[in-house]
């Protein structure tokens, strides 16, 4: 899927979501105030903020789909994983707020029972937000976007902090008024689990980082079943956003011409960039085979590289 596309199925599912958040947030905030919820009115607060994060989802797709150029010859696909950091943050951001919050409601002791319409807002809001999850991360899962399945976690925990609302809220009616702040802090905590990942997923797609390891062996074992390859020499990928980059050194007989060499070559290079693992780019080299079991590459002679 090209860059293109994946930009225009992204576009769509962030323009939905922005639309859905901008309706519920006005009723809930709506509810909190008329229902006098300190917890509904944060909870509104909360999800205006999903309608930032779904901005940045939007801008970092656009600019992670334009094309290669002069001054970025490898392409714009890091601008993604930049994203998706920026939208770690604002769920950690988010998830202190809560705490901070919870913890200010214990302390002050001043809790008052809130009205029935911020119950049903709650009710509402936790159906929506889980039904926005699943729909981006659906579409995350498809294009494989890391910004955007950031962006489906960010309305999960809007769907948690909901819930938490929720507890609260029917637990002030109830006489149990602690229980909304009780409720935030362990919304914050697993909030704050999820940016983490999140955060740290995104880095290792800017730092160079390996491959899975299944995905490094399978496209060893690919490499391997090419007739003429003889061993390989070294084998190295990186992660390159939501691609592969690869660089391989296979060894095939030191007594084969340069074009048996270049065509061996060739079919390594084109298994390994129509097998499946999104590999952005490959690179191989080859050497002479000179018995043994050792690398071969010091008395390597290159050909061009593909």
């Amino acid at each position: 899927m090209d860059g293109l596309e994946r930009g225009r199925i992204g576009n769509k599912i962030s323009v939905v979501t922005i639309l859905l958040n901008i309706a519920l947030s006005s009723f809930k905030l709506f509810a909190g105030i008329a229902g006098r919820s300190n917890a509904m009115i944060a909870d509104a607060i909360h999800s205006l903020s999903d309608v930032m994060s779904t901005c940045v989802v939007m801008i970092g797709l656009h600019l992670a789909g334009k094309p290669d150029d002069e001054d970025h010859p490898y392409g714009h696909e890091k601008m993604e994983p930049i994203a998706a950091k920026i939208l770690a943050i604002i769920l950690f951001t988010t998830a202190l707020g809560i705490g901070y919050s919870g913890i200010q409601r214990i302390y002050a002791g001043n809790y008052e029972p809130p009205g029935i319409i911020a119950l049903y807002a709650a009710l509402l809001s936790i159906v929506v937000k889980e039904l926005m999850y699943h729909y981006t991360a659906k579409g995350a899962k498809k294009i494989e976007s890391a910004a955007l399945m950031a962006d489906a976690w960010h309305h999960r925990s809007d769907a948690f902090s909901s819930a938490g609302a929720l507890i609260g809220i029917g637990g002030a009616r109830l006489g149990y008024r602690i229980l909304d702040p009780l409720a935030s802090l362990i919304i914050c905590a697993f909030i704050i689990k999820v940016s983490v990942g999140i955060f740290m997923q995104s880095v290792n797609q800017l730092v160079d980082h390996a491959g899975d390891k299944q995905t490094i062996e399978d496209i060893r074992t690919d490499i391997m079943g090419i007739e003429g390859v003889i061993c390989i020499n070294k084998l190295k990928t990186r992660v390159h956003a939501n691609k592969l980059f690869v660089d391989v050194d296979v060894a095939v007989e030191g007594t084969l011409s340069v074009t048996e060499g270049h065509l061996i070559a060739e079919k390594v290079h084109d298994k390994i960039e129509s097998g499946g693992y999104n590999v952005k780019h490959c690179m191989v080299h080859v050497d002479p085979f000179h018995g043994g079991s050792g690398n071969n590459a010091s008395s390597s002679s290159e050909i061009p590289d593909y």
